[in-house]
């Protein structure tokens, strides 16, 4: 059985701007196909709307009713704060 790869990751809600951070564990064996994803503990106020092994599938539910997915395309800009990639 292989090891799990754990890493937190932030969570931001486009529409209320609650923040908070997830953590989450993936397989680690690259030989696998899939990562095996996990959401190990979401933060308050949000929660899994659509669960998937994928990150950039798996759905969030902010408590204002906001939907997103887990795994966005951002990036960090000089500072450290996230920014909508184009």
């Amino acid at each position: 059985m292989a090891a799990r790869d754990r890493y937190s990751r932030k969570l931001e809600c486009s529409k209320c701007g609650r923040t908070g951070f997830a953590e989450v564990s993936e397989d680690d064996d690259p030989r696998r196909k899939n990562p095996g994803f996990r959401i190990d503990e979401m933060p308050a106020g949000f929660s899994t709307e659509r669960a998937s092994s994928d990150p950039a599938r798996h759905m969030v539910r902010c408590r204002c009713g906001n939907v997103f997915a887990f795994k966005q395309k951002t990036y960090y800009a000089p500072g450290g704060e996230p920014a909508r990639g184009h």
